[in-house]
């Protein structure tokens, strides 16, 4: 089944993330810290897999995310994250954690941008860089960054549909294709 099969509870989880975002008081750190480590669990197949995997206890599920993320983000994370492994929507963690930056994004009246970089970004280069994204849409950037070695240099960002690549591994992509 795909995210877009049931959007309307995605929708909704992200909404009750948005709601436990505003309990804690600082929405954009919430925000922020719980879109990178969804999309660190996302983005390995295994470990998804696992925390998806109704035949390992939930507990031992919980146990692993608490163990990875542990110290290193907010208990409220943590526990958001383990809400949506213990309710079985762990393989639409990606999705939900989009769609919570995109409804934190509408209430400011910004869009995301998912900007992927080789390494990572300071606040001032963020800052940057969202009002290049500003000026080249017409449209208030908020960035969520993804650091992805795999784009060697430079940047990708994504905003809906459109995709700014600016990254050495798109550029030599464009090379190859050239030449042949």
């Amino acid at each position: 089944m795909q995210a877009t099969d049931h959007p309307t509870r995605l929708d909704g989880y992200a909404s009750a993330l948005f709601d436990v975002a505003r309990a804690e008081g600082d929405v954009g750190a919430f925000v922020d810290a719980f879109y990178a480590a969804a999309k660190t669990i996302s983005a390995n197949s295994e470990l998804r897999d696992a925390l998806s995997n109704a035949q390992i206890p939930i507990s031992r599920r919980q146990g692993t995310v608490t163990d990875l993320l542990g110290v290193r983000v907010d208990g409220a994370v943590v526990a958001s994250i383990n809400f949506v492994v213990a309710v079985g929507q762990a393989k639409y963690l990606n999705d939900i954690a989009s769609r919570l930056a995109e409804i934190a994004a509408e209430k400011e009246g910004s869009v995301v941008a998912e900007v992927q970089s080789a390494v990572a970004l300071d606040a001032d280069q963020v800052t940057r860089l969202e009002a290049a994204l500003s000026k080249a849409t017409g449209k208030r950037v908020q960035a969520k960054i993804v650091t992805n070695p795999a784009i060697m240099g430079g940047l990708v960002a994504k905003i809906g549909d459109t995709i700014f690549d600016g990254s050495v591994k798109g550029r030599l992509d464009d090379v190859r294709e050239q030449w042949g």
